[in-house]
């Protein structure tokens, strides 16, 4: 029998998120950022480590406003949510060295958002060869190091 450990997911099991309203905005409200996961905040965006990450130090910059669509944000917010992506790209870099990166909205589920009435932007960081056996054959991403570990990691960069 495989055994593929994922400790991190303690976080969700011990503590489930909200489902019924919008997560983002019960994180945004919340005081407690090592707990959410949050990175680091702005007047009107925040960072934080996605729970079901695609790879390590995949993040997310989210406005504290819920908007489903970059048309509604005003110009101020639009600057923030890039002033932080570039924020949040160098101590990602300085803390995992990544050798690419994806970064990208979802919008709309047809196109695969999974909050869809809050727009949020994805920091995927990428290394050759990140994508293995697991991944094709199970469906299954296996993750070097846990969201705690991460968290601190960046946080030293920040």
């Amino acid at each position: 029998m495989e055994h593929l450990w994922a400790p991190w997911r303690n976080l969700y099991v011990k503590h489930p998120q909200n489902t019924t309203g919008d997560v983002f905005a019960a994180i945004a409200q919340s005081s407690d950022d090592e707990t959410n996961l949050v990175l680091a905040r702005g007047k009107s965006c925040f960072a934080l480590l996605n729970l079901y990450p695609y790879n390590t130090a995949h993040l997310m910059i989210v406005p504290y406003r819920m908007v489903g669509d970059i048309d509604d944000l005003s110009d101020d917010e639009l600057f923030e949510l890039m002033t932080l992506l570039k924020k949040m790209k160098a101590a990602v870099t300085a803390a995992f060295q990544p050798q690419g990166f994806n970064i990208g909205l979802n919008i709309g589920a047809a196109a695969g958002a999974g909050v869809e009435q809050h727009l949020h932007l994805h920091l995927v960081p990428r290394w050759r060869g990140d994508s293995n056996f697991m991944t094709v054959t199970a469906g299954t991403r296996v993750h070097p190091s846990d969201l705690a570990s991460v968290y601190a990691a960046i946080k030293k960069h920040l």
